[in-house]
């Protein structure tokens, strides 16, 4: 079993640490604002985990991918708990001579089978799927 603690320090500011041991700062107050709220978290942890695994299947492809950048928008609910109820995800891949295939099939991998983020979002949230590929000489 993974384990990992949030302490909390001021306010609604509180200092997590995960089960890697890594330590982040979180507030809950977005007019303070000294760290990324628990939401905020969520919504970039789905950019960060489709993106691990966009970037490891088309690397596994041998695409020549110079760049990626995932662009992750969401709404939440109006009441609470306010959960995501509708999320958009954006994969910007620059390269040379990528393969418009091989990027959606590794979109679709992540989609389907891999983003264990996009599938647990994925019950509360519609997620939309985009990408762009941007050619380098």
């Amino acid at each position: 079993m993974q384990q990992g603690s949030v302490r909390w320090t001021d306010g609604e500011q509180f200092v997590a640490v995960g089960p890697s041991g890594h330590a982040l700062v979180m507030d809950g107050d977005r007019n303070r604002n000294s760290g990324p709220g628990p939401m905020e978290l969520l919504l970039v942890a789905l950019g960060g985990c489709t993106g691990s695994d966009v970037i490891s299947i088309l690397r596994k492809k041998r695409q020549q991918v110079t760049a990626l950048e995932v662009q992750v928008s969401g709404e939440r609910a109006a009441e609470p708990p306010m959960v995501w109820t509708q999320l958009r995800v954006h994969h910007r891949v620059v390269g040379r001579g990528i393969d418009s295939r091989a990027v959606e099939h590794a979109i679709e991998l992540s989609r389907t089978k891999y983003c264990s983020v996009a599938a647990t979002l994925g019950h509360t949230a519609t997620i939309e799927w985009s990408h762009t590929i941007e050619e380098v000489s």
